[in-house]
């Protein structure tokens, strides 16, 4: 996703660590919501620094019939490939730090050299907007140490945690004004607890209940 420069002068949404890992549920959302891009050179129709979706799956402008439809047939494909893994990457910036696309390079090349292991759940931290599920308390690459600020953005020097707070906010505001679209009688029961939750302040521990999946390499799933 593309994200803008965040910092005490620009207090936006650019609030994603380098990599963030996704219970299904809470990709669900995500895949829900799809965020636009900023200053995405392809779309004219953005205004300002105002958040905007895509619409469900990035895909509804060329999707056909109703939104819910859609939103039925991505939660029956998260169901049906439970050795599916979810991250969350952004680029452009991270905070009021400019890294372009390099975030998505690293955080491939990362995940290519795990190959098939997962995460053991000491190797991350849940991050303080529960939308945005968990970061890993460190990455190394190629013998080099990530910055710590690339991943606890709350913590650079040129933002804070007022910063980051703000950020929070929009994104559950964001979240809360598109999720309440899909609340309708056809909705997928399971989709409606979904959302139900995340719209009462839901927590990954309620996310990975929802629909149980072993994230963790020690989950014994």
């Amino acid at each position: 996703m593309r994200r803008p420069p965040t910092h005490r002068d620009s207090q936006l949404y650019g609030i994603l660590a380098m990599m963030h890992v996704l219970s299904p549920a809470l990709a669900w959302l995500w895949r829900l919501v799809a965020p636009r891009g900023h200053a995405n050179p392809s779309i004219q129709t953005q205004k300002g620094n105002e958040m905007q979706s895509e619409g469900v799956g990035s895909y509804r402008a060329f999707a056909t019939g109703r939104r819910v439809d859609q939103a039925n047939l991505l939660l029956r494909q998260i169901l049906a490939t439970p050795e599916t893994r979810y991250v969350l990457i952004p680029n452009q910036h991270i905070g009021a730090r400019k890294v372009g696309f390099m975030a998505e390079w690293i955080a491939r090349e990362y995940l290519a050299r795990r190959g098939s292991a997962r995460f053991a759940r000491e190797q991350v931290g849940e991050v303080i907007c529960p939308l945005m599920g968990y970061i890993p308390n460190q990455l190394k690459v190629e013998g080099s140490m990530i910055p710590r600020v690339f991943l606890r953005v709350e913590e650079q020097l040129h933002g804070g945690r007022d910063v980051y707070d703000e950020g929070a906010r929009q994104w559950r505001e964001f979240f809360a004004r598109e999720l309440n679209q899909f609340l309708v009688p056809d909705l997928d029961p399971l989709g409606c607890q979904i959302i139900t939750a995340s719209l009462d302040g839901a927590h990954q521990e309620d996310y990975r209940k929802l629909i149980p999946h072993p994230m963790f390499s020690d989950d014994g799933l």
